[in-house]
């Protein structure tokens, strides 16, 4: 944390994209470029962030610049195959495609609850997914993996980053991907990629406030990454070129 250094927080318009200012200072990425948006709308949400802060700054709390830091420095140096290899790869050990025999309760839980987002993912996508209680997980066809490859090559690099952000959270393609198109919220996808958490916590009990801790920033971290991927997505910059035209 960093004591707030600023008093208001605007954007403005310059040659690669919208800014971020601080004050009369421009905001820097962590390796001092000058930290510049693609869209007005994202940089509203990030100025927002930076406005939100109190006494101290909780650089921890502000997914949405963490994103958009990430993204402009690229820290990791990979390209856009990259990371669509890297988003796929999660196919192979997706939180619902691994299931469980024992106990039934569970097992039939993981039934009612994963099966139609696997469903809904198989019949959007064209391919076939499906389930496995073996340790080893179920055997993705290469068809399969090839589909969500063409399908990720369709979002710029931004989006990229922050679709692999929040299948880092969820440990799940298929749950990002059907949070992204919007055929689930939020919340629903971080119930589904904690549905054996929250069976065994309704078995044993919580720990007192551990569990809510942790829920409420998973999904924190889930919906900023969901909305930065919408906001930086092909469609929303277009969108947005033409309300200006």
């Amino acid at each position: 944390e960093r004591k707030r250094f600023y008093q208001n927080v605007s954007i403005s318009q310059g040659e690669g994209g919208f800014e971020i200012n601080l004050d009369h200072r421009k905001l820097k990425t962590p390796q001092a470029k000058l930290f510049t948006v693609p869209s007005e709308a994202l940089a509203i949400a990030v100025a927002t962030e930076w406005d939100s802060q109190k006494d101290t700054i909780k650089f921890y709390t502000m997914h949405l610049t963490t994103l958009c830091n990430t993204a402009l420095d690229n820290p990791t140096q990979r390209n856009k195959t990259q990371l669509i290899r890297a988003a796929v790869k999660f196919l192979e050990t997706d939180t619902v495609c691994y299931r469980v025999e024992e106990p039934p309760a569970l097992a039939e839980l993981q039934k009612n609850e994963w099966d139609p987002v696997v469903a809904w993912a198989e019949k959007r996508y064209n391919v076939t997914i499906g389930s496995s209680t073996s340790i080893l997980g179920p055997n993705i066809p290469a068809s399969t993996k090839e589909t969500f490859v063409s399908h990720l090559a369709s979002y710029n690099m931004w989006a990229l980053q922050g679709i692999e952000f929040v299948i880092t959270q969820l440990k799940s393609l298929i749950l990002s991907m059907s949070l992204i198109d919007r055929h689930i919220t939020v919340e629903k996808a971080v119930l589904l990629s904690r549905l054996e958490e929250e069976y065994q916590i309704r078995r044993w009990g919580n720990v007192e406030w551990a569990h809510d801790y942790d829920l409420c920033e998973l999904r924190a971290r889930t919906a900023a990454g969901t909305l930065f991927v919408h906001l930086c997505s092909e469609s929303s910059t277009v969108k947005h070129k033409l309300l200006q035209d």
